[in-house]
């Protein structure tokens, strides 16, 4: 009984993979250009939390700054 939920779940994450990936192809070249907010929504910690104080103003700076000299 658990191999049989445990490939049901296999299968379920798979399909939904597999639609991302088909959803991430027809967006074509927005998906590689990077987004307006972007800066902001890499400003986390490596456990995954949001930045704040001077620690996300220096982020916010040198990302921007990248940005910019892409360009």
């Amino acid at each position: 009984m658990k191999k049989i939920l445990c490939a049901a779940a296999l299968a379920v994450l798979a399909m939904g993979l597999q639609a991302g990936v088909h959803a991430a192809d027809a967006k074509g070249e927005a998906m590689a250009a990077p987004a307006a907010g972007s800066c902001e929504d890499k400003a986390v910690d490596k456990n995954g939390k949001k930045l704040a104080g001077a620690a996300k103003t220096s982020f916010m700076k040198k990302c921007e700054a990248e940005g910019a000299a892409a360009h």
